[in-house]
């Protein structure tokens, strides 16, 4: 209910861990920090995670345009990326996107509709 505004004390990273050690088949990793930001996702944090666990891993929180979405998969080896306010606000498409991680040698699903 506090949506990231009180400490809780825990260490990512751990947590991660601890998760997945009880049953977590994914992990969605949102750094507050960033959230809303545009300033790119925290790629350390995600590197930190994924370098740690098992499972894959969703980035969510910071992105700006699609070469975010890149270094989310290339530099915190993130499984998927998420983003919601540069979509909404029509700064970037998704097709957009797709198109820069397809460039950068990672595999998307097409977009129904659309040439490739």
């Amino acid at each position: 209910m506090k949506g990231g505004r009180e400490a809780t004390g825990l260490d990512a990273v751990a947590w991660a861990e601890r998760v997945v050690r009880l049953g977590a088949g994914e992990l969605l990793v949102t750094s507050i920090d960033r959230d809303g930001t545009q300033s790119g996702y925290d790629t350390a944090l995600l590197r930190a995670i994924t370098d740690r666990v098992p499972v894959p891993v969703i980035a969510s929180g910071g992105a700006a345009g699609p070469a975010d979405f890149v270094a989310a998969v290339r530099e915190g080896g993130a499984s998927a990326v998420l983003a919601a306010s540069i979509f909404h606000r029509r700064q970037h498409s998704i097709a957009a996107v797709k198109a820069a991680l397809a460039a950068a040698g990672i595999p998307v699903r097409p977009v129904p509709g659309v040439a490739s």
